[in-house]
């Protein structure tokens, strides 16, 4: 059987380790817990439904249906979604 998934609008933004955290929009702020443990990845975590995720420059940050957040690879989320 194949699915097609269903057409929903989803909120996200990309993260981008150039951008102060004082610059952050209210999204990021909301979906960032911690300043990553290693420190030179240039990455943050935060809390998805699975546990703790990487969050890398460049990544998508995705606000989901339920208002979980998750981490998205560039090439990934270009593929998955379009603006609206």
């Amino acid at each position: 059987m194949k699915y097609r998934k269903k057409p929903v609008v989803i909120e996200a933004e990309q993260f981008s380790i150039l951008q102060s955290s004082s610059d952050w929009s209210d999204f990021l702020k909301e979906a960032i817990c911690a300043k990553s443990h290693n420190g030179f990845n240039g990455g943050l975590h935060i809390h998805t439904l699975e546990g703790l995720h990487d969050v890398r420059d460049g990544d998508f940050i995705i606000k989901g249906v339920k208002g979980e957040f998750y981490p998205c690879k560039p090439d990934i989320f270009e593929m998955t979604y379009e603006k609206v």
